[in-house]
């Protein structure tokens, strides 16, 4: 299965957005990692709408939307006509998930599904069906620079079984405190997808690409 990074732009500089963008995608970066956060199903807020339609003019890398709100399902179709390419949702925040990702289908985006690292991964097995994507968080989602949960890798094995007793292609992507040190575990683990933020727009942000697709 093709592996992926997907840069997470909440560790990035919004001083100069775009150009820390640019920066990802010089280094051979496809894709683009947009948390939006609500203060309600987790405590911070981060960015919305604006930003993305702002960032949609200046580069046309996949736009990977994780909305960590509560009842997602209201801003779908706003969020894909913004630019959104993917759109993940989270188990825990829908009222109800398979309507949702039905409205993410809908809006012509690629559906995601997300749990915490407390959820059981069993909650993800009856919407295989319609999940282009399985989003592991491998931290308490909220805030960026944790440190990786070790027993997330475990749990990475399993969905990964999971998807693959389900006969169909599904990506699992893995998103919280993955960094050059624990890269090769992740992937090793069955993660395609890998969401990095303060590994990424640390430093030189290009070079910090490209040591992770060596790695890939």
């Amino acid at each position: 299965m093709l592996r992926i990074l997907s840069p997470s732009i909440l560790a990035a500089d919004f001083c100069h957005l775009e150009q820390d963008i640019k920066a990802a995608q010089n280094g051979g970066a496809k894709w683009l990692h947009i948390d939006v956060m609500d203060g309600v199903f987790v405590p911070a807020i981060s960015f919305g709408m604006c930003v993305i339609k702002s960032i949609r003019k200046c580069t046309d890398l996949f736009f990977d939307t994780h909305l960590m709100i509560t009842d997602p399902i209201r801003y779908v179709e706003e969020f894909a006509r913004l630019g959104s390419n993917g759109i993940t949702v989270h188990e825990e925040a829908c009222k109800d998930v398979s309507a949702t990702l039905d409205a993410i289908h809908k809006a012509g985006c690629r559906a995601g599904l997300s749990i915490n690292p407390e959820t059981p991964i069993g909650k993800i097995e009856p919407y295989l069906d319609k999940a282009d994507m399985i989003l592991l968080m491998s931290v308490e989602p909220g805030s960026g620079g944790q440190e990786y949960l070790p027993e997330s890798t475990n749990r990475i094995r399993e969905v990964r079984r999971m998807l693959e007793t389900s006969g169909r292609n599904i990506d699992l992507e893995v998103d919280g405190g993955i960094r050059m040190t624990n890269l090769k575990e992740v992937l090793d683990a069955g993660a395609n997808v890998i969401v990095a933020g303060s590994a990424i727009f640390t430093g030189d942000i290009t070079a910090n690409v490209q040591d992770f697709l060596r790695v890939f």
